[in-house]
């Protein structure tokens, strides 16, 4: 399914980031593709360059995740027959420089709609048109927080982590391939845009986003239900799962 000429995939949070490699690397290996969100301006650019580029089929959706009826605009896309999706990326993200306590519950509703009720809505959205064809996959981009205890992102991220595997074995016999990606540090906007001091990140635990995309693809193909990129960050994720919580509590505390 994946990698053939006739595949389409959607890919929110398309013009940034791991996003946009996702993208790149999709229509590099001749795949159609609606790229979504907010920016238009950016969204058109993006697209003329991969049709350009790439000889592929590029349809645009602006859209802030953070609001319903622009969820339900991007899942009807999904759910559409006569134009399906064959690969569904839940990227867009985003997070705040504050802690939880401090920031405004208002700007913390809006992460919870970003990361969690929208990749929930586009996932049940993409299961539910794939399911009966048999075919497609789903990927959605977590992140080696999961693993920790660092407030309200991380929460956030386990959330979709374990909803990501548990509905890759529930679905497995369907066709429909789930699987949870979980990066750690990428050099990508995300940081900068969140205000987040990264200074203190060592330069080993920082990823390249296109080699990241490249090694998830690589997964998914091979059926994995998750996908965490780098050696180091296997070791780490392997360290928070089984090393003493208090642990892995101290860690947690270093950066965001």
């Amino acid at each position: 399914m994946l990698g053939r000429m006739s595949a389409r995939a959607l890919v929110t949070g398309a013009t940034a980031g791991i996003g946009n490699s996702f993208v790149r690397a999709l229509a590099a290996r001749g795949d159609d593709l609606v790229i979504v969100a907010r920016d238009t301006a950016r969204l058109e650019a993006l697209a003329t360059d991969l049709r350009a580029a790439h000889g592929v089929e590029v349809d645009v959706v602006t859209a802030d995740l953070t609001v319903p009826a622009d969820v339900d605009r991007v899942a009807a896309v999904l759910a559409d027959p006569d134009r399906p999706v064959d690969l569904l990326v839940n990227n867009a993200g985003a997070s705040l420089a504050g802690w939880f306590g401090d920031t405004d519950i208002a700007d913390e509703d809006r992460q919870l709609d970003l990361l969690v009720r929208a990749p929930m809505h586009l996932m049940d959205a993409a299961l539910k048109a794939m399911g009966p064809r048999g075919r497609g996959a789903v990927v959605n981009v977590t992140s080696v927080a999961a693993f920790t205890p660092r407030g309200v992102y991380s929460a956030h991220k386990i959330w979709l982590t374990n909803l990501s595997l548990w509905t890759a074995w529930h679905h497995a016999a369907s066709g429909v391939k789930v699987m949870a990606l979980a990066p750690g540090f990428t050099r990508t906007e995300f940081h900068q845009r969140g205000e987040m001091d990264v200074s203190g990140v060592p330069r080993w635990m920082w990823l390249d986003a296109d080699r990241l995309v490249a090694d998830a693809l690589r997964d998914l193909e091979r059926g994995k239900a998750l996908s965490v990129p780098s050696k180091r960050y296997k070791v780490l994720t392997f360290l928070a799962k089984h090393a003493p919580s208090s642990l892995v509590a101290r860690a947690a505390k270093r950066g965001r």
